[in-house]
């Protein structure tokens, strides 16, 4: 693609990033045949092409953003799909993630959506926060279908929706510590504990440290580790972002300082593929550079690290998995076999959904801020999903099982805790709990 920035323009390395990025690109169009939204809707400037000329005009000449380019960038899930089909290898990715950030510093949005997106940043990164919010959301949650009815207010509503009905007690698992291997040590690694899951599913976690610790590998939750920032990295609050990045690579940087670390495991693939970008968002920070390039390196999503530790045979469980192949693994970070080969090693009969490549319309705060998107690509996924007849629904990441979950009776888990289970490890409570969708 032909560019026309100025030499004064592309003396801004953002500016200058961009631009390398929108020259890769030759119009092919073979990214609107993955992507959800273009899929969804049928308009181009709702596709990655279409997107990405909005971008090149607003940034070649250098004007703030509009309703138009911000309706059309707010309705890009981030899923990736595009970067995996795309023949050229433009990095769609940070080029999306700079037109956050041009949008959020120079578009002022409408009231209702400018308090909205406020308090989730106020409240998504921060554990306790959220847990009193999901406490306090059973009061709201039977004006969902008033606050439905006015447009500005449907984010109130999709919210209390997707708020679970039980919130699970704080997990012990989720404090500092360090949990000692109970077979012949073989490995030291730190876990991301996060925001968001631990209030929402707990027992994650602590599936993966079982696991790990009874496989011979020491595992740190290092003190002062908090979110990684991909939720306001995704809305465009940049600063917000790298705060947190800064303050999760200083505390791995320690743990690593302190005793070595084999791999940073993360169980949230939203998570982890933020945590892989921790080396590009501070490439341009002097004090921090090297040490968030040496973080991003040892990032792992749980099932990279266990496809290293050569797990046995199991037995058959005579279970059949519907893997679900959360975007941000797939896409984001290129994972794929790794946890369908773990989980048929593990004795589980493993079912690849149709349209596995497409979004189930979580995407962060996507099934917030756009719910009748989401909800239209929720369907379509658990269709999808349902059409394999499993008896339980695998995936990677939180908002991918608390999305599909909402749509469908069929348990939904995370990998590692069928893992956990297959080698040893309880029965996932989940899986009794099946109910009619």
């Amino acid at each position: 693609m032909q560019t026309n920035f100025t030499a004064e323009q592309l003396a801004d390395p953002h500016v200058a990033e961009a631009e390398s990025i929108l020259r890769k690109c030759v119009h092919c169009g073979f990214c609107t045949a993955t992507c959800p939204t273009y899929v969804t809707l049928g308009n181009e400037l709702d596709s990655p092409r279409g997107r990405i000329y909005l971008i090149k005009d607003m940034l070649e000449n250098g004007r703030p953003a509009d309703e138009q380019i911000v309706t059309h960038i707010d309705r890009c899930l981030s899923c990736l799909a595009c970067t995996t089909t795309c023949p050229s290898g433009v990095d769609y990715m940070h080029l999306v993630d700079h037109a956050r950030t041009h949008i959020e510093k120079t578009y002022r949005r409408p009231l209702m959506n400018r308090l909205t997106r406020n308090m989730l940043a106020m409240v998504l990164p921060y554990p306790g926060r959220f847990r009193l919010a999901l406490q306090l959301a059973a009061l709201g949650r039977p004006f969902a279908s008033l606050l439905d009815q006015v447009k500005s207010l449907k984010p109130m509503a999709a919210m209390l929706r997707l708020a679970p009905t039980k919130v699970a007690p704080p997990s012990d698992f989720a404090k500092p510590a360090t949990h000692a291997a109970t077979a012949a040590r073989r490995g030291r690694v730190a876990i991301l504990t996060g925001c968001a899951q631990p209030v929402l599913d707990p027992g994650i976690n602590e599936a993966a440290i079982s696991l790990l610790t009874r496989l011979g590998v020491e595992v740190v939750v290092p003190p002062g580790e908090g979110c990684c920032g991909a939720l306001v990295h995704h809305m465009g609050r940049e600063e917000q972002a790298l705060d947190s990045a800064r303050r999760n690579v200083d505390v791995w940087t320690r743990a690593i300082e302190e005793g070595g670390l084999d791999a940073i495991i993360v169980t949230t693939s939203g998570c982890g593929t933020t945590i892989k970008d921790y080396g590009h968002m501070l490439r341009l920070d002097p004090a921090y550079a090297e040490k968030a390039a040496r973080v991003s390196a040892l990032a792992k999503d749980v099932t990279e690290y266990l496809s290293t530790l050569d797990l046995p045979i199991a037995e058959t469980k005579g279970m059949t998995v519907a893997y679900h192949s959360a975007c941000s693994l797939q896409h984001g970070q290129k994972v794929t076999m790794a946890p369908k080969l773990l989980l048929k090693a593990a004795g589980f009969a493993v079912k690849d959904p149709p349209e596995g490549h497409l979004c189930c319309g979580s995407a962060g705060t996507y099934n917030i801020m756009q719910p009748e998107i989401s909800a239209r690509l929720k369907a379509r996924k658990v269709k999808n999903i349902e059409s394999t007849k499993p008896d339980v629904i695998a995936a990677g990441n939180i908002g991918c099982m608390t999305q599909i979950g909402s749509a469908t009776g069929i348990p939904v888990v995370h990998t590692v805790e069928l893992l956990n289970w297959a080698y040893g490890g309880p029965r996932p409570s989940a899986l009794d709990r099946r109910v009619s969708a």
